[in-house]
């Protein structure tokens, strides 16, 4: 085998070959994946992961790094070949194992799996949207902590881009539109997307079905737009970053035109490049075409050192780090809150302040509708945590989720902790997602229960990925009313607890509210979904028993006789509950009423706590929920009932309309004496 590469090609040229050539060899190993993007994006990847991306393979967490998403999540390869050929953790057997159980190579780019991927892609746009939520966090991060001292020396211990690579799928996607709107009206002038102009999606050529004019989309948007760049043009392509780079009050779209399966003498520029293997022939074929002389997986020493950037990366974080001893110096507190934020650590008092909160809530007994109590929720954490960050798409009213001394974030003032995402739902919650993945900032959203309809693929992805996202979804049931069944959800609660890793809390008064809120605020490993009422809602008497709400689900209600049955119950249903519990128990039916705010925290417990609760020996149970009825089965059992909804709601006054479909006590009370 022969490690020499021909001396007509320059250096770049083989650099670049090597990312197609390992793409290629690695989908043909696996018998499936993409080939062709990566082969048509190598060469405007090598310019910029070698010559401008600042980054350190040793630490792929430096806060201050330089972010890359690939949107096209597909075309994985082309990142898993940038980490590895570059330096970080990803050994060569990884790239050999691409598509495997157990890898670090999944067929589309996972956050947590491989060092250095900053999101999971694959859905398209959503890679986009991340981007944009990182681009969001840069901004307000630099405003609250880059600072000039009195000597005028500027410290940008915030100061870095966000570069994002996306497809013809990427901009068809609705999301697209979403975000890249709300990217321009915030002059988010770090973020720099470059669009691999292809041509080709997996239904062959994209002039059939997708002719937009993308510059002057993006131009309408308020973007700085770099038309027809050739995509294989190294100066070409670095002239046009290098220039994005200049803009400060405008994002940028590069526009390259490439070719998909660049090199492949006979599927180039056609869809059969995109989603398939290339086969033996072809890949032999285009090894002759590129002169690429190496073996499958094999990269020589010079490749190898022209594309190392250990030395470099650690010599960029150094400087900065050196710039942030001073920082410390000069700005000691800005500095340690820096840290605290960075590493995802709450306040000394979280605890105590938590507590205190709680106390008090119990004590004042309010009457009110979730919605309400969550709004004075926000407004104490927003008081004693500035990383708290928040949003609403175009709902802050409804959703309660803006507080008088909530300071809006602005193209011109980034300093703030609160979004008018616009009607933007999906993006939003992506966007979200992004923010949370930067680091340094808690993120929440609001929207209708109704409308994460729209948002749900980020939301799951939000599960998916572990990290931290919390959704606030308000008008939770057909108890909203008058809206009438197109705002009134019935399956979404069994679709938020049926997604793995997502953790969902149905309070049932203002107590449970701030209990919910401090589990979401704790939880790193996941998205919350905390889902409020519009309507008033009674202040449950507990007794000073608070610890045992943050289980998940406790006793509510115990009789004084040995209960016959247990009525477990939700949100707003809980106080219905108990109306039906207290007359059962008038007439010598003893019934115990559990109130399960979270199921999938209950679910959690040891079982010596769930059969305290839920004991095996109390068979006959009736659930309450105005919700779909089939996911409480799992709770009361083939023997049990459920009062809920197996049909779409009616418009009409709220109370009326719960009346009408049988959520009373005296439905409660039928249900219990049937099965008993």
């Amino acid at each position: 085998m022969s490690s020499r590469q021909p001396s007509r090609k320059p250096p770049r040229q083989i650099r670049a070959n090597a990312i197609r050539a390992l793409a290629m060899d690695a989908v043909q190993k696996a018998k499936s994946g993409h080939p062709g993007a990566p082969m048509g994006m190598a060469d405007i990847a090598e310019v910029l992961w070698t010559d401008i991306l600042k980054h350190n393979p040793a630490n792929p967490d430096w806060s201050n790094r330089d972010r890359f998403v690939l949107s096209n999540g597909h075309g994985s390869m082309l990142l898993y070949s940038l980490l590895h050929l570059t330096g970080y953790d990803l050994p060569m057997h990884e790239l050999e194992n691409f598509r495997q159980i157990g890898s670090k190579t999944p067929g589309h780019p996972e956050y947590g799996d491989t060092p250095g991927v900053e999101t999971t892609t694959g859905p398209l746009g959503q890679g986009l949207a991340n981007a944009v939520g990182m681009a969001i966090a840069e901004k307000v991060l630099a405003a609250r902590f880059n600072r000039t001292d009195e000597a005028g020396n500027a410290y940008a211990i915030v100061d870095h881009h966000t570069y994002v690579f996306v497809g013809d799928g990427c901009l068809m996607e609705g999301i697209s539109h979403e975000v890249s709107s709300l990217a321009g009206t915030l002059q988010l002038g770090k973020l720099i997307c470059i669009y691999d102009d292809n041509g080709i999606s997996i239904d062959g050529k994209v002039d059939g079905w997708f002719t937009d004019d993308t510059a002057k989309r993006f131009e309408a948007y308020g973007w700085h737009v770099n038309d027809f760049v050739d995509g294989h043009d190294p100066k070409a392509v670095a002239s046009a970053i290098t220039a994005a780079k200049k803009e400060k009050n405008k994002p940028s779209i590069i526009c390259c035109k490439t070719q998909i399966g660049y090199g492949a003498p006979n599927k180039a520029g056609t869809a059969a490049a995109h989603g398939s293997p290339l086969g033996e022939d072809e890949i032999a074929a285009t090894r002759v075409a590129l002169g690429w002389e190496l073996e499958p997986f094999k990269i020589s020493d010079e490749i190898y050192k022209g594309w190392d950037c250990r030395l470099k990366g650690a010599a960029s974080e150094n400087v900065w780090q050196q710039q942030f001893t001073e920082y410390s110096q000069q700005f000691p507190e800005l500095a340690l809150e820096f840290e605290r934020r960075i590493k995802g650590d709450l306040p000394d008092d979280w605890q105590e302040r938590m507590q205190a909160l709680l106390r008090k809530t119990d004590e004042d007994g309010k009457n009110t509708a979730s919605r309400n109590s969550s709004a004075e929720v926000i407004r104490e954490l927003a008081s004693f945590l500035p990383e708290l960050i928040g949003g609403s798409a175009d709902l802050s009213g409804s959703n309660n989720t803006h507080w008088s001394e909530a300071q809006t974030i602005t193209a011109d003032n980034a300093g703030g902790n609160y979004i008018f995402f616009g009607v933007r739902e999906f993006g939003m919650t992506a966007i979200c997602s992004g923010i949370s993945l930067h680091g340094g900032l808690l993120p929440f959203c609001g929207t209708f229960l109704m409308f994460m309809e729209y948002a749900r693929n980020a939301a799951r992805m939000s599960a998916l990925m572990g990290i931290q996202n919390i959704l606030v979804y308000t008008h939770d049931s057909i108890g909203q009313g008058e809206d009438g069944p197109t705002h009134q959800p019935v399956e979404q609660l069994a679709n938020l607890r049926s997604t793995p890793n997502m953790s969902v809390w149905r309070p049932c008064d203002a107590v449970e509210t701030v209990v919910a809120w401090k589990a979401a605020i704790e939880r790193r490993s996941g998205p919350t979904a905390l889902v409020f009422t519009r309507q008033e809602i009674a202040h449950q008497d507990r007794d000073g028993r608070l610890e045992e709400i943050g289980r998940g689900a406790y006793i509510l209600f115990e009789p004084e006789e040995a209960p016959k049955a247990i009525i477990i119950a939700t949100g707003s249903e809980v106080d219905i509950a108990m109306q039906a519990a207290t007359t059962l128990a008038q007439s010598g039916t003893p019934v115990r009423v559990v109130s399960m705010p979270s199921t999938d925290v209950f679910e959690g417990q040891d079982e010596q706590y769930k059969q305290t609760v839920l004991p095996d020996s109390i068979r006959a149970r009736v659930a309450v929920e105005a919700s779909q009825i089939d996911y409480w089965r799992k709770w009361v059992g083939l023997d049990g009932d459920v009062v809920g909804l197996t049909t779409f709601g009616e418009s009409g006054q709220g109370t009326e309309v719960m009346q009408h479909f049988g959520f009373t006590p005296d439905a409660i009370i039928a249900a219990v004496n049937g099965i008993l």
